[in-house]
């Protein structure tokens, strides 16, 4: 582990406290050092969910305004201690919610600051007003500090160009890549076929979308025998929701046709994706990129997505499956149902999708161009 030994800085307790409590940012060093203990925050994750924008408006809006916000004291210890230990080429910054960090990185190291983006409009778009307008502002005017952008698709290159203003010359796309380590084909079963779902169980990724479709198929009998494999994360706040599905699968009779599997190990992920004939996330917001996506594709299994956001580039330019009208569960339900009674078109998409996976949207694919563009910042 390269961070064993390195302190630990904006950890959530410290950024919490100093946001609300003005005293707190006068705390001594031995309390702050205190509070990023890793059996703490290993506590306090067991209490942790989902950050919801509405929670979080001013601690978003400070975060943003960087030397400026009530982290200052949190940046400059950063900037000091990476001074001393380690004097970096270049500054990667995981997302554009810290975009306000760049000013004082630029200036008190003199290296290249990156941003990498991933899907930050949605989660601005839940701020209540008047920080939502407030923190979009703050980011336009962070663009000057930063010296590259880099999205994960060209639909969210194009995005993130359009609503916070980035100029073409400091915005990239690079696909993101997966360790492909333990993810081998499916043999697409089709007795029973499998439809899956593989994201946060919420009604943002479409889950209820889902269940409309696959009651749909189930009741017209289009695909005979079809059954609905459910997994990924479901915290506390998600119960409530997936209770819903499931009384609408039993009200249907159909809920012993269906099955969920929430907050898998990545083995019991890898194994699950192998059960499925066709997999379909019809994510409602507009998704960045869709790590489902490229899972599912090196898995060998086709994906039905809506005609939205980065679906397209990611499902119909890789010959991955196909998309259908976004919003619509009788399209969906259509789109599903005809590509599982085409074998042949299955097993094609099943083969492009593992070949993209393969050649490009492999980690080391994305390592190899993420260092060549920073090779160019120098």
């Amino acid at each position: 582990d390269q961070s064993e030994g390195t302190p630990l800085f904006f950890s959530g307790l410290n950024v919490y406290l100093a946001q609300k409590f003005s005293c707190f940012k006068k705390a001594p060093n031995w309390l702050r050092r205190m509070l990023t203990a890793e059996w703490l925050l290993n506590w306090l994750g067991n209490f942790a969910g989902k950050t919801r924008g509405a929670d979080v408006g001013d601690l978003t809006l400070s975060m943003m305004r960087g030397e400026s916000g009530h982290q200052a004291r949190e940046l400059e210890q950063l900037i000091s201690w990476l001074k001393e230990h380690e004097q970096p080429d270049v500054i990667c910054l995981s997302n554009a919610l810290i975009a306000g960090l760049a000013k004082r990185f630029r200036a008190e190291l003199g290296v290249p600051v990156v941003c990498l983006l991933e899907g930050e409009d949605a989660f601005l778009d839940s701020l209540p007003s008047p920080q939502r307008e407030d923190t979009w502002a703050e980011l336009r005017e962070r663009i000057a500090d930063i010296d590259l952008f880099i999205a994960p698709t060209r639909y969210y290159a194009d995005t993130m160009a359009q609503r916070a203003g980035i100029p073409a010359d400091k915005l990239e796309h690079i696909h993101n890549g997966i360790n492909l380590d333990g993810f081998e084909p499916s043999a697409l079963p089709d007795d029973p076929p499998v439809l899956g779902y593989f994201a946060r169980m919420c009604p943002e990724k479409g889950l209820d979308t889902l269940v409309d479709a696959f009651i749909r198929l189930k009741q017209t009998g289009q695909v005979p025998g079809l059954k609905l494999a459910v997994g990924g994360g479901c915290q506390p706040f998600d119960r409530a929701f997936v209770a819903e599905q499931k009384q609408r699968l039993r009200t249907a009779g159909l809920l012993g046709e269906a099955n969920f599997r929430p907050n898998l190990d990545r083995d019991a992920k890898l194994a699950f994706y192998r059960e499925l004939t066709v997999l379909s996330v019809p994510a409602e917001f507009g998704e960045a990129f869709g790590l489902y996506v490229v899972e599912a594709m090196a898995c060998g299994v086709p994906v039905v997505a809506p005609d939205d956001a980065s679906f397209p580039e990611m499902v119909e330019q890789n010959q991955a499956g196909v998309i259908c009208e976004k919003g619509s569960a009788a399209a969906l339900a259509d789109a599903i149902g005809q590509l599982l009674l085409d074998r042949e078109r299955l097993a094609k998409c099943a083969a492009a999708g593992r070949q993209a996976a393969v050649q490009t949207h492999n980690i080391e694919r994305m390592a190899e161009a993420f260092v060549a563009r920073l090779a160019k910042l120098r």
